[in-house]
């Protein structure tokens, strides 16, 4: 054990063996040998890493850490992208991978009952071997936990028809910062006996509580897909393009995804492995897709109302995946956002939420101030789900050094205000975003959040710092 381990934290560090065993408690040493994050390869730095196989054992571990005020900082798939989980040495991680099984389908009530642990991945290909269809979809997929998601509050590509997490949850497992176990599993899409106390611990990103299940909705498995590439110049076409979807195919239209001409050239150009499909030449790229259950008349609908599209000029080129390879490559052009940092070292990235009326004008002012304050040689990329108004854009230029973070901010944060919009859509505050809370928040909500916080964990042990400070801390 490091020398630097005070015999307070020595103290909690023997109850915490005692309780989980040793196979449990990981030392500082192995904790060092795993990544920080999805995006930052340094190495993990925790006084230990907790990996407790029950709720039971969640809540001991809790109980020891917060009577000892040591600060607990949940760690899932690592996949976040606002330094929500990131810890220093004095903090212990907690992580739920030995809590990652599927409970229980029921396919009946249209529900799965799963641990926090569990990838995203894993919960969809099991609604999928039930003939079931959990909606949620993102890039991380893989390495993003439930219990990660529902602290962020994911979003992902299918918001538009499904909505994000805080919509898939019927219920959920949580324990409190003492210790004790909030039991509402509940899983009846009706239930109005009181205060929806899920709502608390969703989005939250660990401050006020552990997820350590979820009963989450499922939906009928889609028979169909239909997934097309469009190309136009004028942003009128775009929004116009999703009001005429909207009419034309109701509730089947899933998936409507907006890139820029910069991020359509960097993903579609070597070493990027995708081809245009699509010239390169066209302002805006537009991905939508359906889903729905009509096998034979699915397809027809769909073509259409592209046709319907074109004849109100709507779009100027097309492209409409004939197979589920084809679809692949549509949606590689799409997802491969890490050319980004593959190609451009320290590139800053936003995730941004407004009216869609304000899109054209707010990028155009994005662009303009990039371009002023950085030079000819800078470049931003903007895609996103513009369906549900939510925008990611990435900042790079040569000359910007990692101190240069709030200067970029200031750019890309300043103009929300007035155009109404929020500083996040989907990847949470943690400490990337805290500074500019007051952006999107009136000093009485925030006000109201500390209060929580106060409220739920008296000692400030989980994720301490993130989202905000509160104005009175208790020293661990």
């Amino acid at each position: 054990m490091s020398t630097s381990v005070t015999a307070t934290q020595q103290a909690t560090l023997d109850a915490l063996i005692s309780t989980l065993g040793s196979d449990g408690v990981l030392p500082a040493s192995e904790v060092a040998q795993r990544q920080s994050s999805w995006i930052d390869p340094a190495p993990l730095q925790a006084l230990t890493l907790l990996r407790p196989r029950t709720t039971a054992e969640v809540a001991a571990a809790l109980a020891i850490c917060h009577a000892a005020h040591q600060p607990v900082i949940v760690y899932g798939g690592g996949t976040n992208l606002v330094r929500a989980t990131e810890s220093t040495p004095g903090d212990i991680l907690l992580s739920l991978e030995r809590m990652a099984g599927i409970i229980d389908i029921d396919a009946a009530n249209r529900t799965m009952t799963v641990q926090a642990g569990a990838p995203l991945q894993r919960v969809q290909e099991a609604a999928a071997a039930a003939d079931l269809f959990f909606p949620l979809d993102l890039a991380a997929r893989g390495s993003a936990t439930i219990g990660g998601c529902i602290a962020m509050n994911a979003g992902g590509v299918r918001v538009l028809r499904y909505g994000v997490m805080r919509e898939l949850v019927l219920g959920l497992e949580a324990v409190r910062a003492e210790g004790t176990v909030l039991a509402g599993l509940n899983h009846m899409l009706k239930n109005n006996a009181g205060y929806d106390l899920k709502q608390l611990f969703i989005g939250s990103e660990g401050t006020l509580g552990v997820v350590t299940q979820a009963v989450l909705r499922l939906f009928p498995a889609p028979r169909t897909t239909s997934t097309a590439l469009l190309g136009m110049d004028e942003f009128a076409q775009v929004v116009e393009l999703l009001h005429l979807l909207q009419r034309d195919l109701g509730g089947a239209l899933a998936t409507f995804e907006v890139m820029w001409n910069d991020y359509y050239r960097l993903t579609t150009t070597p070493p990027a492995p995708a081809r245009p499909p699509l010239s390169q030449e066209y302002a805006y790229y537009v991905l939508v897709e359906t889903l729905g259950g009509d096998e034979q008349n699915d397809r027809r609908h769909f073509e259409r109302a592209l046709d319907h599209a074109a004849h109100n000029g709507l779009f100027d080129d097309a492209v409409v995946a004939g197979s589920e390879r084809q679809r692949a490559e549509l949606w590689r052009v799409r997802e491969d956002s890490e050319q980004i940092e593959h190609q451009h070292h320290l590139a800053f990235g936003y995730d941004v939420s407004l009216p869609i009326g304000e899109m054209e004008e707010y990028v155009a002012d994005v662009l303009s101030g990039i371009g002023l304050h950085f030079g000819a040689d800078a470049r931003c990329w903007v895609y996103g789900h513009l369906g549900d108004g939510n925008l990611h854009i990435n900042v790079w230029a040569p000359q910007l050094e990692p101190g240069d973070a709030g200067r970029v901010a200031a750019i890309v944060y300043g103009p929300l205000r007035l155009a109404r919009g929020s500083i996040s859509a989907e990847h949470g505050i943690g400490l990337d975003k805290k500074a500019y809370l007051a952006l999107s928040r009136t000093p009485e909500e925030i006000a109201t959040m500390r209060l929580l916080k106060r409220t739920l964990d008296p000692h400030n042990i989980l994720n301490p710092g993130k989202l905000f400070d509160l104005e009175e801390t208790t020293s661990p």
